[in-house]
């Protein structure tokens, strides 16, 4: 496996069978044939509730895309089912398990994923999530491209710098080689074009070793080192991943602005470049008192519309020492489109939140 036609990362895995080898090729329908991205206009902050959304299935087919544009989908998992195999040829995947245990099960091995838990699952890896008994919830970031570490964070040669927020001793990868015993086995696989059915001959996990730099690997957002200062340090020392098109950003338990005078709430402000998507993971989210904002909430304030704290939270942060939010933030560097399951499971009300 090679990105960037082999000039970049790339790894050697050795099948005992020939990956090629298929016994048939079957059309699947697609559930997102209907997906409709409409463009916010007129131009809405939104609230949407996750738990309004569509749930059931496996995590594949199960997922409900919430908004997204040409670099990027943000999809919400609520999967009560273990899907099938699964490979994905568009671009990387990016997990971020909310709630739930899953087991991974890749051509590389298994990994082992649970609350707080980032996955990425590089293009064209077949993979099969397995859940427990009480399923998972979880945001899949579908990117166009490949996820990575910020470029700031690594030298020159990949290491991950000394002042980065992680480091490699904080990334898990799969365990020892997983090979299956089958013969006809299915593998879904998307593409530009939507979903097909490759049998394959030999079970696809048969691999028994591999090497390389390119992998299926896990981070904990609890792993994330906070970076704070005497005033309000700004959203970019919060990045974990860049995509094409946008970044993902951790915010995680951490000292507020320690200067006598300091202003510790997220004071207004106008990301001009961006959208910004921030989900609401665990914690206390004092800067949003009153807005209906919550754990398992999706905040989307598009660029145009300048926001800030909810009215009253400068006054309650005055005595704070710390933070104890623990969030997940998109931000695209193109406009994002809204899908129709987000209109089902908005606020119709926030738009107004800040008006008392």
């Amino acid at each position: 496996m090679g990105q960037e036609g082999f000039s970049e990362e790339s790894a050697l895995l050795y099948h005992r069978a020939s990956p090629s080898a298929l016994t048939a090729i079957e059309p699947v329908d697609d559930p997102r044939a209907d997906l409709v991205l409409a463009p916010d206009v007129p131009l809405t902050p939104r609230h949407i509730r996750t738990g309004e959304l569509p749930g059931g299935g496996d995590a594949v087919l199960g997922r409900e895309v919430v908004l997204g544009n040409q670099d990027v989908l943000l999809c919400w998992v609520a999967a009560d089912e273990s899907s099938g195999l699964y490979r994905n040829a568009m671009g990387d995947e990016l997990v971020y398990v909310h709630e739930g245990e899953v087991e991974l099960k890749t051509v590389f091995g298994r990994l082992g994923l649970g609350p707080g838990d980032y996955a990425v699952i590089p293009r064209g890896t077949t993979h099969q999530w397995v859940v427990g008994d009480t399923g998972v919830r979880a945001l899949v970031f579908e990117a166009n491209g490949h996820v990575r570490f910020p470029e700031r964070y690594l030298s020159s040669r990949g290491q991950l710098k000394e002042g980065a927020p992680f480091s490699e001793r904080d990334l898990r990868g799969p365990d020892e080689p997983l090979v299956e015993e089958g013969n006809d086995v299915p593998v879904l696989v998307r593409n530009r074009a939507g979903l097909s059915n490759l049998v394959h001959q030999n079970h696809p996990f048969d691999v028994v070793g591999w090497d390389g730099c390119l992998w299926p690997h896990a981070l904990s957002i609890h792993d994330f080192e906070p970076i704070a200062g005497a005033i309000h340090q700004p959203p970019p020392v919060h990045q974990t991943f860049a995509g094409p098109g946008f970044v993902i950003c951790s915010f995680v338990p951490r000292p507020y602005d320690f200067h006598p005078d300091a202003v510790k709430v997220p004071y207004h402000h106008a990301n001009t470049d961006s959208d910004e998507v921030l989900f609401y993971a665990a914690g206390d989210f004092m800067s949003r008192e009153g807005s209906g904002i919550g754990v398992g909430s999706i905040s989307y304030h598009p660029s145009g519309f300048t926001h800030g704290p909810q009215p009253g939270s400068w006054e309650r942060s005055v005595d704070q020492t710390r933070t104890e939010e623990l969030a997940v933030m998109l931000d695209t560097f193109r406009p994002l489109q809204v899908a129709a399951a987000s209109s089902g499971a908005a606020d119709d009300g926030y738009r107004q939140s800040w008006s008392g």
